[in-house]
């Protein structure tokens, strides 16, 4: 096969073959297909795009570009996969809530990218742990604890890191077929049996319209469930951080309190968490409302937090995570309240300018080679529609001096407006299956 051919047919409107896409695929991985057939193959989907049997042989063979893991295990294999938002650590708490319901979870996650935080990042806030894990090391915690949240292996659908990095400097990576590729190969990889998609739209998240949001959920859905992985997706709500903190080490914080059992802690987090994992139950048979019962019960009985405390334990962090949390989580030298300047109600969050503010303390990457500070970022971040009062506090700044506080407490006042009462859209605004 002949790589310019492959390309030209997507040039002229046509969808390459099962066949073709695979070799191509086979090709990035190898070095078989130049980074300037790359290139131009990024840009001919982006501009013409796939048939939905397109979009399905691509990202299966991404998929089977590198190693597809197998499990032996006694019970499912599923997971969930969220496209990003502020203050949305759902990650750490689900995934050993499911685990506590004799659920297996290798959750392969991804660092924070723009606006957003990344799990992987957010786990590393607490001192000692890797999620830099082999393919041994990884089912050893698999077996032991039920949930595992990682890094993805060089050996995890490589043809998707070879394209990915290529997309990020040829202006492609605003595309449906791509983006949907990209995410499934490696999720697909992980030799799930169920997955459950978190589609974010709003303000905080990378899709500001509902309509954007619901053409990628339901490529994504197609595309997984033709691959072979039953799947479903939730429409969910980022006109607001999910929970009342962002940053890092805060955002663990909060996780501990939730699975400490405090819900009012967070209970946008802890509702949509119950509601992606009862989702991704009843694609393996339970009824939905049960399922949600079931996890509500792990959670507040404290065995999920027994999980999580294993899980960071095996990757390298505290043993005594579950009992002592507050003491290792690291802290920030300046800790400040924002006033609001007036009264009224929380009109409007721009998540997105308030996930930059993190970005500016420290608490994400402007580059790829920036190091990130674990204890910076915003709690008590207030809610949208609250009423308050003058000088009554919108969030607390967590900083690394009092420049940046004041930085970021000018950003915030920009973020947060004050006015009427607004319309409040539901927490999940559409269920995809």
């Amino acid at each position: 096969m002949d790589a310019r051919a492959i390309i030209a047919k997507i040039r002229r409107k046509d969808t390459p073959g099962d066949a073709e896409l695979t070799w191509f695929t086979n090709g990035l991985a190898t070095g078989l297909v130049s980074d300037a057939q790359a290139g131009a193959f990024a840009m001919a989907v982006c501009l013409n795009g796939l048939s939905d049997a397109g979009r399905i042989a691509l990202t299966k063979g991404m998929r089977d570009s590198g190693k597809v893991m197998k499990w032996d295990f006694d019970g499912p294999v599923l997971d969930k996969h969220s496209t990003g938002g502020v203050g949305d650590p759902v990650s750490l708490i689900l995934a050993p809530a499911l685990a506590a319901c004799g659920v297996f979870v290798p959750m392969i996650s991804g660092r924070g990218l723009g606006h957003t935080g990344g799990t992987l990042d957010k786990l590393e806030a607490i001192p000692g742990v890797s999620t830099d894990v082999s393919a041994v090391k990884l089912k050893q915690i698999l077996r032991k604890t039920g949930c595992a949240i990682v890094g993805a292996t060089g050996a995890i659908a490589p043809a998707d890191k070879r394209l990915y990095a290529i997309r990020d400097v040829t202006g492609t990576v605003e595309s449906v077929d791509l983006i949907t590729a990209s995410i499934l190969s490696k999720k697909l990889a992980a030799g799930l049996q169920g997955l459950v998609l978190d589609v974010k739209v709003g303000s905080g998240a990378f899709m500001k319209s509902e309509a954007e949001a619901v053409a990628l959920a339901r490529a994504l859905v197609d595309v997984a469930n033709g691959a072979g992985c039953p799947t479903a997706a939730l429409i969910t709500d980022m006109d607001e951080p999910l929970a009342p903190a962002l940053g890092n080490a805060v955002e663990v914080g909060v996780c501990m309190e939730v699975l400490s059992g405090n819900r009012l802690a967070a209970p946008r987090l802890h509702d949509l968490t119950v509601a992606l994992g009862a989702r991704l139950l009843a694609l393996h048979g339970e009824a939905e409302s049960a399922a949600e019962k079931k996890l509500k019960d792990a959670i507040s009985s404290g065995r999920a937090m027994t999980h999580f405390s294993e899980m960071i334990a095996l990757m390298g962090g505290p043993p005594d995570m579950a009992d002592d949390w507050r003491t290792h989580l690291p802290k920030a030298r300046v800790i400040g309240d924002v006033a609001a300047p007036e009264a009224g109600y929380i009109s409007a969050i721009d998540g997105e300018a308030l996930g930059l503010v993190v970005v500016g303390l420290g608490g994400g990457r402007r580059v790829q080679s920036d190091r990130i500070n674990p204890a910076v970022g915003l709690t008590d971040v207030v809610s949208l529609g609250a009423k308050i009062a003058q000088n009554q506090p919108l969030c607390t700044i967590h900083a690394a001096s009092d420049e940046a506080a004041e930085e970021a407490a000018q950003a915030i006042l920009q973020a947060i407006t004050i006015g009427k009462k607004p319309d409040i859209q539901p927490l999940i605004r559409e269920r995809i299956s």
